[in-house]
């Protein structure tokens, strides 16, 4: 198999399912590229729906992408059962294996609790489901006591007890405002079985100092993958050497996502910039209505048959189709909608 070359670095890949994996896979370097942070899917009895999950599943594989994350913070894991969260990553995991193209592509479960005893917990569960890789934030209920050692050996420890490897979640938001530094970050990428970072904190520069440093904490391997949390900074992530994005906004404009990487790659920055400036526009809707907005657009982006898909759980509610919250959703990213149903029709002419 040749090596995966996504935003143009080749590297080797390494995403084979779970239940496939040996030691040596595990541990090499994720595939550059767009990873889609998946929505959750509810029927109207309140049900995890399958079908819509796997059909959202399908459409991602379609536009390109390089990974899938489930549980993130736009998957509503806190709103589960982890039973349900188990369902979820094996309903993925079955319809990515169901296409043979994909059938190698990361899933990467969100596996966030407080104690290290308990994110092992949810690490194993994942696996057992399908997962290849864990998502994992700073456990930060306790933030007022909680130190730098305390959270580097938080990773260590759940990283050697952990069936598969892990990425560091970096979201102050989601974890009561701790927000890691890259030296922290840098001292719990020394562990071999950590193996890639998200920064939600939109931080470039702590982004930039990762990419050139984890090789010295790494035994001078560049096996540590690299990514902005968000679709509003994919060119200036990989400008300063990215490997990928991990985006939100990518459930809706998966092309344009992949694009920019692809524009950068050909050299052609005036465009990348240009589509840049889009994607950010529309990020912007999707950042300030959160997964609550990233639902109510699915609808306007993949089709009225949609429709169902927009339902979060309670004590959130959906916005209103024909209420003033949408249709700013709709004006404010009219632009990217033009250019993803444009590269749409570009693939399957």
């Amino acid at each position: 198999m040749e090596p995966s070359t996504n935003f143009g670095m080749p590297v080797t890949p390494t995403h084979l399912p779970s239940d496939t994996f040996d030691e040596q896979s595990q541990l090499g370097r994720l595939p550059n590229g767009v990873y889609v942070p998946m929505l959750a899917f509810f029927t109207p009895d309140d049900e995890v729906d399958i079908p819509a999950t796997q059909r959202h599943t399908a459409r991602l594989l379609a536009a390109g992408v390089s990974g899938l994350v489930v549980h993130g913070s736009n998957g509503e894991a806190v709103h589960m059962s982890r039973q349900e969260r188990k369902s979820v990553i094996k309903a993925v995991a079955d319809a990515v294996r169901h296409e043979s193209d994909h059938a190698q592509m990361p899933i990467i479960a969100g596996c966030c609790a407080q104690s290290i005893r308990e994110t092992v917990e949810l690490c194993q569960e994942s696996k057992e489901a399908g997962a290849t890789h864990a998502l994992v934030l700073p456990p930060g209920y306790y933030a007022g006591i909680l130190n730098k050692d305390i959270i580097v050996d938080f990773f260590h420890s759940v990283a050697s007890k952990s069936p598969i490897p892990l990425l560091v979640y970096n979201f102050p938001g989601a974890a009561n405002g701790v927000d890691l530094d890259s030296d922290t970050i840098l001292r719990i990428a020394a562990h071999p079985r950590v193996v890639g970072v998200k920064l939600t904190c939109g931080n470039t520069g702590k982004l930039a100092r990762l990419v050139v440093d984890t090789p010295k904490v790494r035994n001078g391997k560049h096996d540590f993958f690299v990514a902005g949390g968000s679709a509003d900074f994919v060119l200036q992530g990989l400008v300063v050497g990215a490997h990928g994005t991990i985006s939100g906004f990518a459930n809706l404009a998966p092309r344009a996502c992949v694009r920019i990487g692809e524009l950068f790659e050909q050299g052609k920055l005036a465009e990348a910039r240009d589509l840049q400036h889009e994607v950010a526009r529309g990020d912007w809707l999707a950042i300030r209505y959160g997964f609550v907005g990233v639902k109510a657009a699915m609808p306007y982006f993949h089709g009225q048959g949609e429709l169902a898909c927009v339902e979060p759980r309670l004590p959130f509610k959906s916005l209103a189709q024909d209420g003033d919250a949408v249709r700013e959703i709709q004006q404010g990213m009219a632009g990217v909608l033009e250019i993803e149903q444009r590269l749409v029709a570009e693939a399957t002419a």
